[in-house]
């Protein structure tokens, strides 16, 4: 809200994290279907999602905006994310890992 040259950038990273989104989305439907367009009016839709739900939270929420509630979203989303890591992620890496296994040809 300070910096518009901040937002554009956050802007501009979270278009290019839609990129593989996006891809993950379409390409099991276009697998499961067959159809090019059913893929890409889903992986459309579900792009559609986050900027739809971001301006309608805005809009709620616009009230109730200021530096502490920015502060406690962060610090929750934050802890989310090493929830998710270190009870799903990291748990799935070391059961598929092969460790530093030597392959040899």
């Amino acid at each position: 809200m300070h910096d518009p040259s901040l937002g554009v950038a956050i802007a501009i990273a979270v278009a290019i994290h839609n990129i593989p989104e996006g891809i993950a989305v379409s390409v099991p439907v276009y697998y499961a279907t067959g159809s090019r367009w059913q893929a890409f009016k889903l992986s459309f839709m579900s792009g559609l999602a986050e900027p739809l739900g971001a301006v309608v939270a805005f809009l709620f929420l616009m009230p109730y905006l200021n530096e502490m509630s920015f502060g406690f979203v962060f610090a929750s989303v934050a802890g989310i994310m090493v929830f998710i890591s270190l009870d799903e992620l990291l748990p799935a890496a070391r059961k598929y890992d092969d460790g530093h296994m030597i392959y040899t040809v």
